[in-house]
């Protein structure tokens, strides 16, 4: 009995010793972890984490920002609204360690040059923020994300000034380029971030901006001066490196060939329609259907969410949303006029839309080109018909 009391009590003065708030050894190191590409689109930009380790303590944690939780009531929904909250997470460097060398993840560390005081007051900062009441907060792609915390939060905490210095490789480029980089030109990633994002996207990122990626968070802290004299990283070092390159996409299934053979198909049954002095209107609403359902997602995505990324789509200069409305007229024996003005102003919008491709108002996704041509090719015909009819 008296060694249940005793184990009991020593167990609670364990708990309480736990739960408070610990004060690192002046050994303790706080480092940056940069952790390379995965193979999906969730993971293709990388991540960023703190790594806090005090042999003294025996501690050795790794926080990060930017965790799905897939308890949120509504959890889809409030993704596709972009209202959806993220969470700080919290691992063990062995455990987070193992995670990333079994999807080999090249995992890259910086130690920062840190005072004893700094260090206390990020730690303090972490586990305040790991807090269930403090873990939620409202991610943003760009401005607020799992590379953006690392380096605001290491702002926040410095009792000097940090003056983000450029890495020799800068180069300036838009966020869409920067997205490119992870993405490639013509995956399927690519084309739903090119369909769905807007043209806000197509303005220079400034340098501070770049660190929204976490590959410039690595770049950019290994240039950077505290108050302009002594480096903000002490140290950097590899810990893993990715053994096995990411496979290459199969052309054949990319968004370009399959883009092309719809072009294809479309421009053929426009030519046998031409050579036989008809209209396939099974085709025409099948076009518009298609056309008319993704401008209304894409006006849904802008007008209708919180996301920063979706605004000033000009997709809908071609996937236009009043499609739906017009579909009636196509199955008309008799179609009025008004719809061949209609089918002009269509037309228009494809001048719009090489407009804005050219003097880069917006960059379209490369698969696109195709069936633009093909969509081009099918109204000029449309108008054409019914002008002779």
């Amino acid at each position: 009995m008296k060694l249940n009391i005793l184990f009991l009590f020593s167990f609670l003065i364990s708990a309480i010793t736990f739960g408070q708030q610990r004060q690192l050894s002046p050994q303790a190191e706080i480092s940056v972890l940069t952790i390379g590409s995965g193979t999906n689109l969730n993971d293709a930009f990388g991540h960023n984490g703190f790594r806090i380790k005090d042999r003294q303590l025996g501690l050795d944690v790794v926080y990060g920002y930017g965790e799905y939780d897939f308890d949120t009531p509504n959890f889809y929904l409030k993704f596709a609204q972009g209202k959806l909250n993220y969470l700080i997470s919290k691992h063990s460097f062995s455990d987070f360690y193992k995670i990333y060398t079994y999807y080999d993840r090249t995992i890259q560390e910086q130690v920062l040059n840190l005072s004893a005081s700094e260090k206390q007051k990020l730690y303090d900062y972490l586990v305040h923020n790991y807090k269930p009441e403090n873990r939620r907060y409202l991610y943003d792609f760009f401005y607020d994300n799992c590379a953006t915390k690392i380096r605001d939060v290491t702002n926040h905490i410095s009792d000097k000034t940090i003056t983000f210095s450029t890495p020799k490789t800068y180069k300036a480029k838009t966020f869409r380029q920067l997205i490119h980089e992870h993405v490639g030109l013509n995956t399927w990633g690519s084309f739903g971030i090119d369909m769905a994002l807007g043209s806000v996207i197509d303005k220079t990122a400034e340098p501070y901006e770049q660190m929204f990626l976490p590959k410039y968070i690595h770049d950019f802290f290994g240039e950077t001066k505290i108050s302009n004299s002594k480096p903000l990283v002490k140290e950097s070092k590899t810990i893993y490196k990715k053994r096995h390159q990411n496979h290459t996409e199969n052309f054949l299934w990319s968004p370009f060939m399959i883009m092309t053979l719809i072009a294809v198909f479309i421009l053929y049954i426009t030519y046998k329609d031409k050579k036989q002095h008809k209209r396939s209107k099974w085709l025409d609403v099948f076009v518009f259907g298609i056309t008319g359902v993704l401008g209304v997602l894409m006006l849904l995505l802008w007008f209708g969410t919180n996301h920063s990324a979706t605004a000033q789509n000009y997709n809908i200069l071609w996937a236009f949303p009043l499609n739906l409305l017009v579909i009636g007229q196509l199955l008309k024996p008799k179609i009025k006029n008004w719809f061949k003005s209609y089918l002009k102003f269509l037309i228009i919008m494809f001048g719009l839309i090489t407009l804005h491709w050219i003097i880069g108002v917006q960059v379209f996704a490369i698969a696109l080109i195709p069936l633009l041509i093909a969509l081009l090719y099918r109204y000029i015909y449309i108008y054409n018909f019914l002008s002779k009819a």
